[in-house]
């Protein structure tokens, strides 16, 4: 029932009230409760056809009650002729049926105040309720606003998640995997276009749990195809020809997006000074560079840097230094437990290469030899912050037979030799802790290798290679399961 209706309803209830009393009440007062009324002389009064009495003169009766026009109760009664003698019985009958009256009139009024105060209060509850209705009206408009936004903020997602796809579809062994993420990608791109149409078709919980499954899967996927099994090594790139026989040079694998620089280190032993190049170009073309000047000399040609700090065996010495280039403060230094130095297991070619610090997708590695381990290769994983050894392997490659050796996806890739014809042909799974003998052919342009290092970020291999900086590009065989997703 509307808020209308339900004034009118009232005031019509309260109407009928009154007029169901004054018919019933009314002729009880005045002692005229029967069908017809009899009076002094005998007459009577039909109540159902409102016929005045035989003898008017003689008798007195209610003859009708009615409503004016405001609603009020008006009664008309017929009374006898008054005579001059107050104490006349029907005079004073009379006087008891005016009193009596009057007091309904008062009734009346009390019942009117009352109906007015009723219809008060449902005006207020008119106005209440279309003061919600047009909060419900906002709060509707709210609703759909906040739908619209948030799956804004979904197609916003998917839209990050497109470039994933052309990457994948590179990778031809795994085609059947990458367009069945593209058909999802698909699927769920449409579904979000209807709803740019039709708000609220789908359900809002669902479709985000689907994109970040999906989302979380390709993460995933990116992840295995980061990382693969060593199979091929391109013709050398050389960079640039500058410094002595021995040396290292490198980029940061964790620099901020944007940043290219390119740290130069010449020399094997006895030195502390580290060229910092603002990019790659500046490294090739110019001698512009910054200086930074270490706390200790280094050994070999093993250096890294990574996440901003330069890692160093310290000369003489199985101690490990993390020095962060920003603030030039020494962070942290450990001793590598065991590690022979001092040219005690060094590569084939010498030069203090006893310790050879590696990064690789996993994180910072350490790999030397120890008399534990009767001179063959030892490899631990070791925590950036602390240096702390985290797990160790020993492999049954003697330490000075090795070339160069490298590390991509946990495996370590040990070279044959450092000049003349050199080929990869021994490789240790960390994973699994196994190892197979292998034959990876790569042109050693200059004839002698003494810093050989991969880097995750650019996925090659950087060289000192007699004097020039040489990059190498890698070919990575990825095996991607399904059923690991």
């Amino acid at each position: 029932m509307s808020v209308p209706l339900l004034k009118i309803g009232v005031v019509l209830s309260t109407m009928a009230m009154i007029t169901n009393w004054m018919s019933q009440t009314l002729p009880s007062l005045v002692g005229l409760n029967t069908t017809k009324l009899t009076a002094a002389t005998g007459g009577t009064l039909d109540r159902s056809t409102g016929v005045l009495p035989t003898n008017p003169e003689e008798s007195w009766q209610v003859y009708s009650s009615a409503q004016d026009s405001e609603g009020r109760c008006i009664c008309t009664v017929v009374a006898p002729q008054q005579t001059m003698c107050s104490r006349d019985a029907r005079t004073k009958q009379l006087r008891q049926l005016l009193e009596k009256v009057q007091n309904m009139s008062q009734s009346i009024e009390v019942l009117d105040r009352r109906t007015q105060r009723d219809l008060q209060y449902v005006e207020k509850m008119e106005n209440q309720m279309r003061g919600l209705e047009s909060k419900f009206k906002q709060v509707e408009e709210s609703h759909k606003q906040h739908l619209a936004r948030q799956f804004k903020a979904i197609k916003a997602k998917m839209e990050e998640l497109r470039p994933l796809i052309p990457v994948l579809e590179e990778y031809k062994a795994d085609a059947k995997l990458v367009l069945q993420f593209k058909e999802e990608v698909q699927n769920l791109t449409s579904v979000l276009n209807e709803l740019q149409e039709e708000i609220g078709a789908y359900d809002y919980e669902e479709l985000q749990n689907r994109v970040s499954n999906l989302e979380e899967r390709l993460r995933a996927c990116m992840q295995k195809l980061a990382c693969g099994k060593l199979t091929g090594i391109s013709d050398p790139i050389t960079i640039k020809t500058s410094g002595s026989r021995f040396g290292s040079w490198m980029t940061d694998p964790l620099a901020p997006e944007g940043e290219n620089k390119v740290w130069y280190m010449d020399s094997y032993h006895n030195n502390r000074f580290v060229r910092e190049y603002k990019s790659m170009a500046d490294f090739m073309n110019t001698d512009n560079f910054t200086s930074h000047r270490l706390p200790h000399p280094w050994s070999g040609t093993g250096q890294v840097v990574y996440n901003g700090s330069i890692y160093f065996n310290k000369y003489q010495s199985h101690i490990i230094i993390r020095f962060d280039l920003k603030t030039e403060t020494i962070l942290k230094t450990r001793s590598l437990d065991y590690a022979g130095y001092n040219n005690m297991y060094h590569y084939a070619w010498g030069g203090h290469s006893d310790i050879d610090l590696m990064v690789d997708e996993n994180g910072l590695w350490a790999v030397y030899a120890t008399n534990q381990n009767a001179g063959n290769i030892v490899i631990s994983k070791l925590d950036p912050n602390t240096l702390q050894s985290l797990q160790t392997w020993n492999t049954s490659y003697p330490k000075r037979s090795a070339g160069e050796a490298f590390i991509i996806c946990g495996t370590l890739y040990v070279t044959n030799g450092y000049s003349g014809g050199t080929k990869v042909h021994y490789a240790f799974q960390t994973n699994a802790s196994t190892y197979e003998y292998i034959d990876i052919p790569f042109q050693n342009k200059y004839s002698h290798i003494s810093m050989l290092d991969y880097n995750p970020k650019d996925r090659a291999l950087y060289a000192w290679n007699n004097g020039h900086q040489i990059l190498y590009n890698v070919t990575l065989f990825h095996v991607i399961r399904s059923d690991e997703l």
